[in-house]
This record gives structure tokens, sequence and C-alpha cells, in this order.
């Protein structure tokens, strides 16, 4: 199939489905430009899909499979930045971070979370009681109900998982 040939099918989806998808985002969301960004974003994703996954034999169910895992990101990132809004506003104003550096940390915010999201739930339990909590490898074996090696694999995966993620410089 030819990008050419590519480019007509992801039109005629769009051009089929774009106002039913953002019309059942809208219905998920509540807010009309957050639907209108994510159906537009779920079309950027088509266009990056592989060539074959535009022959779908149930569009509508493909597009919302993307617009919902779309849709969780986006309800996850900002419930993470009216956490981070709150913690600021606790700040003494002399100690909170400048407009560029809200960003920057926001944006910090949402990799990590997005990091953490890809472990299973004891890896990602194990990593963060070890790397914020600063506990001991036992200490977390007891607190999790696992034996010391557990612990010692799922740190081991947490750290291949993150350095897998990391940009390549």
């Amino acid at each position: 199939m030819s990008a050419g040939s590519t480019t007509l099918d992801v039109a005629i989806l769009y051009s089929d489905h774009h106002q039913w998808l953002r019309r059942w985002l809208l219905r998920k969301l509540g807010n009309p430009a957050d639907a209108a960004d994510l159906a537009h974003d779920t079309f950027v994703r088509v266009l990056g899909r592989p060539h074959g996954a535009l022959g779908a034999q149930e569009p509508r169910a493909w597009l919302t499979t993307i617009a919902h895992g779309l849709a969780v990101d986006h309800v996850r990132r900002q419930s993470l930045e009216r956490a981070y809004v709150q913690a600021l506003a606790a700040l003494p104003d002399q100690e909170a971070p400048s407009p560029e550096i809200r960003l920057l940390l926001l944006e910090a915010l949402a990799r990590i979370d997005s990091l953490l999201d890809g472990m299973p739930p004891k890896v990602r339990a194990a990593f963060l009681l070890s790397r914020l909590e600063g506990l001991s490898y036992p200490v977390i074996a007891t607190q999790l109900g696992v034996c010391l090696s557990s612990v010692e694999k799922y740190m081991a995966s947490a750290i291949r998982h993150c350095l897998a993620l990391r940009p390549m410089s």
C-alpha cells in the first residue's frame, strides 16, 4: 500500500467518523475543547499506525479504543495537575517556582506517572518504597508480604523498565 493510498484511507476514515468520535468523547469528558483535541489526537495516532490497521473491520471500535486510551491519559494528567497546583498553593509565595519551572516540573511528573503506569503493581510498589521512602529491601519485603528475593526481582524489573524507556541521545 502506498503512502498516498494510506493518506486517502485516513481521510475517508476521518470524514466518515470524526464527528461521531468527537461526540463520543464529549459524552465521556463533558468538555467540547477536550473532546475536539482528543478526537484530533486520535487521528494523529491513526496516521502513525501500520498501513494494515487502516483496514480495520470495525473502524468505530478501533477509534474508540485509541480515543479511550488517550482520554484515560488526559484524565490522569488533569488529576496530576490538580494535585500539583494544590501542593503549590500550600507554598509561601516566595518559595513558589516560576511559571517556566512549573511547566517543566509538570511535564516531568507526567513522564514519571507514565513510566510508573507501565509497571506491574508489585514492581511499582517496591520501586516507590525503595526510591521515594528509602526503605531497605527487607523492610519492603515485609510491607509487601513477599520474600526478599521477590523484592530483588521487582527492583531489577523496575530498573530494566526505566532503562528501556529512557530517551536515547
